[in-house]
């Protein structure tokens, strides 16, 4: 198998194991999208823009930006090398601080403010 083609299978797994892992986990309609396609990679997952990469190098604003193309609250999923998918609780998720903020205080996080009564 090419580098190419195992790099497309490896993104293919960590996308639908991304998606089994929401599946189980309370957004029992998510889907991975397949490659190529515009916005989420994974649906079924209502008010969340979620971008999945399998990749060795961080790429971070960029995935971002990518992830903020979707509808809802845009976030990266990466599998780091040497965790596949029997280690996906462990794999790290990033998203902007504005994001993280409002998801805290909206968990009954902080104390209130002007921006979350």
């Amino acid at each position: 198998m090419t580098t190419t083609a195992s790099r497309k299978k490896r993104g293919s797994q960590t996308q639908a194991a991304v998606a089994a892992w929401f599946a189980a986990h309370g957004w029992p309609f998510a889907e991975s999208t397949g490659a190529g396609r515009t916005g989420s990679d994974i649906t079924g997952i209502p008010g969340l823009a979620c971008e999945v990469k399998a990749r060795r190098e961080l790429r971070l604003i960029p995935w971002l930006r990518q992830a903020a193309t979707g509808a809802g609250v845009p976030f990266v999923v990466h599998r780091p090398d040497g965790l596949g998918p029997a280690a996906i609780g462990s794999w790290p998720v990033t998203m902007r601080l504005s994001d993280f903020t409002d998801l805290l205080h909206a968990a009954g996080y902080g104390e209130p403010t002007q921006e979350h009564p």
